[in-house]
């Protein structure tokens, strides 16, 4: 199956832009008659139709719509220091966008490594994972918010935050993977590789998060946010091997 992306959708007719034209015609050598399907990154997948093969401006006919496809059982939203480098929190947003994640918030934090994050680039990666992964559904990623204002947001569902730091509360730091619940909305938050501040985790505490850990190992900020992307996936029943895909 190959999957475009096409935000601006409205049936029964679309035209891929120059870049996915091209992609579509050029590279794939798709042409009239053949089938294509574009989702909305909203949960829609559109069966379709090349009607025009045109490489600059290519046409195609909507055949069939299929709504929620794929749905995660599950809403998973999180919070990232993003990392000095900025491949390494490339990687997590690609990786996270194959596993299944419903929103990821860049965080600025006391001990962060990166004060500026420019998103355009994180929004591309996104979409070539949804695609390359066959999702309907594409993550929100949120402009870098600052750890308090983060915090102070509303949500609802659970909210944890994974430290270092020794426990806070009397009943310790609960294992990610046994205290997720299926079907439960989550906030996850990963803080930077120097971990977050004492002060951090008391606001976050204090505005009703739980603290929880990821195991005994030490992890890169990354490497610790993807392990918490695939404990969700894993209590819900998500995670499995699939089928490998070219990058």
């Amino acid at each position: 199956m190959q999957l475009f992306y096409a935000p601006d959708i409205r049936p029964p007719q679309y035209t891929l832009s120059e870049e996915e034209s091209k992609h579509c015609v050029r590279v794939l050598r798709l042409a009239c008659g053949d089938t294509v399907h574009l989702t909305d990154g909203r949960g829609t997948l559109y069966r379709c139709e090349i009607t025009d093969d045109n490489p600059r401006r290519c046409v195609v006919r909507v055949v069939s719509a299929e709504e929620e496809f794929e749905r995660l059982p599950y809403r998973l939203t999180m919070a990232v220091a993003p990392t000095k480098n900025a491949d390494r929190f490339e990687w997590f947003l690609e990786k996270a966008t194959e596993v299944g994640v419903t929103q990821i918030i860049p965080l600025e934090t006391a001990r962060s490594e990166r004060r500026v994050f420019k998103p355009e680039r994180g929004e591309k990666v996104i979409t070539a994972a949804m695609k390359q992964s066959l999702k309907a559904y594409r993550p929100q990623l949120d402009v870098l918010t600052s750890f308090r204002d983060a915090v102070a947001a509303p949500f609802a569902g659970r909210r944890m935050i994974a430290h270092c730091d020794a426990a806070r509360t009397p009943e310790g730091k609960a294992y990610l993977a046994s205290t997720l619940r299926a079907g439960e909305a989550a906030q996850i938050f990963i803080g930077p590789e120097g971990d977050f501040s004492p002060e951090e985790i008391a606001f976050a505490l204090d505005n009703g998060f739980e603290e929880i850990t990821l195991g005994p190992q030490r992890l890169r900020t990354e490497t610790a946010a993807l392990v918490a992307v695939v404990m969700a996936a894993t209590v819900n029943g998500q995670a499995t091997a699939g089928e490998p895909h070219e990058s």
